[in-house]
């Protein structure tokens, strides 16, 4: 019988090990040093490097989307909640460094990661952008002719660039809440629809 206690330590470790010395570079028995664990207790968990990594952002990053619908839900406001998904995109990383690396930079070291891996998380995650958008228009809020899945895309790309710098930057020269405040004022005047530039109150 498998023990959840020791596969989380075994990810937990993994993040660790992974932010310290990048995916390409690690190896399962510096997983297993830094868990705790004999190598061979790491296979009766998971196959491989890779599939380590597949399920620490599977796990970790269904939490994340658990915690942005929670954040956004506090808001009816569609161009708030624009506002409200930068903020906490950006604090999760600012407050967990080593996983916002691993998330952020590492998964682009495994080929199976990114040639094979149905991203259902990810996804998820880019959705909740693109309800929003969808609500905005369906409000008068954001301009009809933006198209959804590009919307989602560009602003999931800004934040998660901004991300990529905070974690890999050694001299931070931005904080991470005036960088969300600014890449959400770019995106939601450009979004805003002629009638909520002229009647919404700013800033969101």
């Amino acid at each position: 019988m498998k023990d959840e206690n020791k596969r989380h330590k075994i990810l937990q470790a993994a993040i660790k090990v992974f932010s310290e010395k990048g995916f390409y570079n690690s190896r399962v028995s510096e997983i297993a040093k830094e868990a705790n664990v004999a190598d061979g207790t790491i296979y009766l968990y998971f196959r491989n490097k890779d599939d380590i990594l597949i399920s620490l952002f599977e796990e970790e990053f269904g939490k994340i989307v658990k915690n942005m619908r929670a954040a956004l839900e506090k808001d009816p406001d569609p161009l708030k909640k624009i506002r409200r998904f930068a903020m906490t995109h950006l604090s999760i990383v600012s407050k967990q460094q080593e996983l916002g690396e691993v998330m952020g930079v590492e998964v682009r070291q495994s080929s199976k990661f990114m040639k094979e891996y149905i991203n259902k998380p990810f996804i998820e995650y880019l959705n909740i952008i693109r309800s929003v958008v969808i609500e905005g228009q369906e409000k008068g809020l954001i301009r009809k002719d933006l198209t959804p899945g590009i919307m989602k895309r560009a602003f999931f790309g800004a934040l998660d660039e901004m991300a990529r710098y905070w974690v890999l930057s050694t001299q931070k020269k931005h904080s991470i809440d005036d960088a969300a405040l600014q890449i959400s004022d770019v995106f939601i005047r450009g979004m805003m629809s002629e009638e909520a530039r002229e009647n919404y109150p700013w800033p969101p």
